[in-house]
Order: C-alpha cells, then sequence, then structure tokens
C-alpha cells in the first residue's frame, strides 16, 4: 500500500513539473494563434447582484403577478367536409387532408347518413394576463384567433367564459373580457424604460402547468422575427428577447419586471425543435397598451400609417440606394407611397429617418414600434438626414385608407373583403330559384375575395351556415366571427362553390 502511494505522490509531481515547463514554452514561445496569457485568476462575483450589490429578490414580483396570470382555453368547432367528412376549413387552412398525418384513410368518402351533419373539435390553450380587476385580460391573437368557446382558469381554479373583445394580427394581441369584479391584476409598465441585461421574470402555463414562473434577463430589444404575416403588410415586429424559460402553452402570458410590472406579453421561442431552446419573444407593453384601449374604444385597432417603404441603414443598402453618410444609424426610405402622410409632408425618397419624436431609431422595427403607438391624425416630428443635413417634418397620420378619420370595425372588415355587394330583390331571386342572397356586383384590385378566387356576380347565400339575405346580415356574422368564415354560395350560370376566407391573417 506505501508503494502505491509513493507511486502515485511521485506521478502527481512528475506531471506538476511537466506541466510547469510547458506552459514556461508556450508562453515564451512566440506563435501567431497564442494572442494572450492570462496572468492571475479573474475575479468571480455572485452574477444576480441588483444595482445596489445586493442579490435580486425575485419573489416580490412573483407574488404580486401569479394570480393575475390565467390559464386561456379554447374549442374550434367545425362543419365536416360532405365530399369527404372532413372539414372545409380544415381543407383551405391547412392543405389537401390526404397530407395530413392524422387522416383517417378508412374514413369512408361521403357523409355517414346516421350523422349528416357531424361535427369536430379541435382544442388549444395558452396563457393569458388579468389587466384590471373588472376582468379585462389580455393574450395573444394566435392563442384565440379560430375560437368559438374561450374558457378561463384564474389561479385560484375558479373558470369563467370570455367574450372576445377583439384582436390584432398585425400585432399578435387579443382581447378578452370575464364577468367578474375584485380580480387582481398587472399594471402596465412602461417598456421603453427595459434596459438590456435587466432581470424579468415570464409567467405562464407551459404544458398546461399553470402557475409557473422563470427568470432571466432582456437580451435585446426591437427584434424583428417574421413570424407575423398579415395581408395589409402592416405587421408591427419589434419584440423583447429575453433568455427567460417560455415554451408551449406561455403565449399570451406575461412579462414582468422585478417590481411585477407588465413590460410585455410573450408569444414566441425561437427554437428549432418547438421546445425553449435560450430564447424567448414578448410584445412590448407599450404596444400592447395601445391595442388594448383601441380594442376596448372602438373595437378595432386605430394603426396610423406613415406611408413609406423603409430598410435598414447598412454599408450595403447605402451603397444599393446612393446614400453618403459615416454613420450606418437610422432607416432608408427606400420609397415614398402616392399621397401618404409622409408624401405630404414632404419627406423624398432615399431620405434617412432617425428620430421619431425625438426617439432614436435605428431600424425597420424601431420605426415600426414607434409610428403604432399613434392613430391617425396624430401630429408626430420626424427628423430625416438628407444629404448630411437634418431636416425636421410635421407629419399628420394617416390610415392606410389615407384619410385622418377613425376606422370602424365593420369598415375595416369590408374593405379587407375588396368586393361591393349589392342585396337581391324579389324578382332577381326568383329568376335564380334561390331564397335569399347577396351579390358581389365588383371586386377591388386587391381583397380577401379575389386571392380566394370570388368573381365577379358570385352570389353569397350562407356564412358559417348561416343564410344571408342582407348587407347587415353578413355584418352581423362576420364581425361575431373569429379567425376564418365559411361562405357558400352561387353564380348566375348555376355553378356552386364555397370559399373559405381567413378574416385575421
Amino acid at each position: 500500500m506505501k508503494k502505491i502511494i509513493f507511486v502515485a505522490a511521485l506521478v502527481s509531481a512528475l506531471v506538476g513539473v511537466s506541466a510547469t515547463v510547458l506552459t514556461s514554452v508556450l508562453v515564451n514561445k512566440k506563435s501567431e494563434n497564442i494572442k494572450y496569457v492570462q496572468t492571475q485568476a479573474p475575479k468571480v462575483q455572485w452574477a444576480n447582484l441588483s444595482e445596489t450589490g445586493q442579490p435580486v429578490d425575485f419573489t416580490y414580483a412573483a407574488e404580486q403577478t401569479v394570480h393575475a396570470v390565467v390559464h386561456v382555453k379554447t374549442v374550434y368547432k367545425v362543419e365536416n367536409n360532405q365530399r369527404t367528412g372532413r372539414s372545409l376549413l380544415d381543407y383551405f387552412l391547412f392543405g389537401d387532408p390526404f397530407e395530413r398525418d392524422d387522416y383517417d384513410y378508412n374514413q369512408p368518402y361521403g357523409l355517414d347518413p346516421r350523422n349528416p351533419n357531424p361535427q369536430r373539435e379541435s382544442r388549444g390553450s395558452g396563457s393569458g394576463v388579468i389587466i384590471s380587476s373588472d376582468g379585462y385580460i389580455v393574450t395573444n391573437n394566435h392563442v384565440i384567433e379560430k375560437a368559438n368557446e374561450v374558457e378561463i382558469t384564474l389561479n385560484d381554479r375558479k373558470t369563467y367564459t370570455a367574450k372576445i373583445i377583439g384582436s390584432d394580427p398585425a400585432t399578435d394581441v387579443a382581447l378578452l373580457k370575464i364577468e367578474a369584479t375584485d380580480l387582481p391584476y398587472i399594471p402596465f409598465g412602461n417598456s421603453d424604460d427595459v434596459k438590456i441585461g435587466e432581470w424579468v421574470l415570464a409567467v405562464g402555463n407551459p404544458f398546461n402547468l399553470t402557475s409557473t414562473v422563470t427568470a432571466g434577463i432582456v437580451s435585446a430589444k426591437a427584434r424583428n422575427l417574421g413570424v407575423i404575416s398579415n395581408s395589409d403588410r402592416m405587421n408591427i415586429q419589434s419584440f423583447i428577447q429575453t433568455d427567460a424559460a417560455v415554451n408551449m402553452g406561455n403565449s399570451g402570458g406575461a412579462l414582468v419586471n422585478t417590481r411585477g410590472e407588465l413590460i410585455g406579453i410573450n408569444s414566441a421561442i425561437a427554437s428549432t425543435t418547438g421546445m425553449f431552446a435560450g430564447y424567448s419573444f414578448a410584445v412590448p407593453s407599450q404596444i400592447a397598451k395601445k391595442v388594448v384601449d383601441d380594442l376596448k374604444e372602438h373595437g378595432v385597432v386605430q394603426r396610423a400609417m406613415l406611408g413609406v417603404e423603409m430598410t435598414d441603414l447598412t454599408p450595403e443598402t447605402a451603397k444599393k440606394y446612393d446614400v453618403l453618410t459615416d454613420e450606418f444609424k437610422g432607416v432608408i426610405i427606400a420609397d415614398v407611397l402616392s399621397g401618404s402622410a409622409a408624401e405630404i409632408a414632404g419627406i423624398k425618397k432615399h431620405d434617412i429617418i432617425t428620430h421619431v419624436n425625438d426617439v432614436e431609431v435605428n431600424s425597420a422595427s424601431d420605426l415600426q414600434e414607434q409610428i403604432a403607438r399613434y392613430k391617425p391624425n396624430d401630429k408626430v416630428k420626424i427628423t430625416v438626414i438628407n444629404d448630411g443635413k437634418v431636416k425636421h417634418f410635421d407629419v399628420i397620420l394617416r390610415n392606410k385608407n389615407g384619410s385622418v378619420n377613425i376606422v370602424k370595425s365593420n369598415d375595416e372588415l369590408f374593405e379587407s373583403l375588396g368586393a361591393t355587394l349589392e342585396e337581391l330583390n324579389a324578382s332577381d331571386l326568383r329568376k335564380l330559384s334561390l331564397r335569399n342572397g347577396i351579390q358581389v356586383k365588383k371586386l377591388a384590385k386587391s381583397g380577401k375575395f379575389k386571392e380566394k378566387g370570388i368573381r365577379e356576380g358570385f352570389i353569397i347565400e350562407k356564412v358559417n351556415s348561416k343564410s344571408v339575405s342582407s348587407i347587415e346580415e353578413l355584418k352581423e356574422i362576420l364581425s361575431s366571427a373569429t379567425g376564418a368564415v365559411l361562405i357558400e354560395g352561387i353564380y348566375p350560370n348555376g355553378i356552386r362553390d364555397y370559399y373559405a376566407i381567413r378574416l385575421t391573417d
């Protein structure tokens, strides 16, 4: 035993001497691969110290917020396809059912005569944040966009049926309402004040695990992920990036600071597997609050538009647009839309926008985020650089129709259809052997009807299996629908057809 110990000690001593000699050789050898030599151990300190040098305490923020984050459960009911037994909405929204893994190849081609009108249910879940004691709840649009029913479960296990007040696909924000009082809620904080490196908490219901809190830091701001697709191309993507763990079910949950203030609505993760892989993204509270206020007051978001096509200022884009600059800060105006607020104010193509109301903008997502905070008819000061000269413009923002008026919910919805509709009188209906219907008299150059292939002359008989006899009836059906609708009808030549139209893209 003594020999073994002696041999081990001898080997250890030889290894130590060899390491010392090797280190000396490496330090003194002039090698291109060795740039720095560590001469002393780095200072080690706790990573979770606050500015005062005290450990960060997450318990206060967790206690203040966990009871105000709810579980959102959704049910989406669809009528089965009369030709295949599958849902028509499924076919149009998700493609050929034969390409889907869950298609039942043993299902007969046609309706089951014993069940001529079966329904299929699709279920989902996410999170939501109570923002007022009287039951207003903010969540993501993608959590509730297909829902026919929305159920809210509080942290104390009480359940409520929620009403969808409105949603905004462009920002992925939606507003719900439950009939309750004296509820715990999270106050809005100011996401503009959030600093990179600041500690934050994500509160939600991942994998249906209620009341889950995770912590991380803000790792970036104004991230444009390209995950929102909207038909009017007005996608507001300026996410707060954090490394707080967020997984499926966290969507719509709260991102809060250590004071327990709501600074974001958790929306997405960056992952190749669908599970958390290091980064999560939240809609800034300043955007969410503006959307919520609009939905409560108008039922639809009042979206202001500057009216420009823009791109980030980089050495490559500066060369492409022949812009002379020594600093790559700001946003290049690639084009100015005719009749837009920018054109009326005098902003020119290839101007570099650097500030909105004295707030610096260094990317297209920065500029989108700033403009998204305003309504049509609001005045903003836009600072630009042109040929090295700084200029200031007072711009009266407009809506996407080019006016300064407040947009009504039904007006915006019908505009997106891109069609002029006309009610049919009794004589017209008799000629076509119809009981009811309204006709598409004219199609705009663009719109949801044209995108789906609806042609002029098409007569709409039913929407979501409900008969339509007037434009007001159509408005009522569309205004209460979410996600997508199924339109059935006939052309004057007798050809019947149906179309699935997404109301929110």
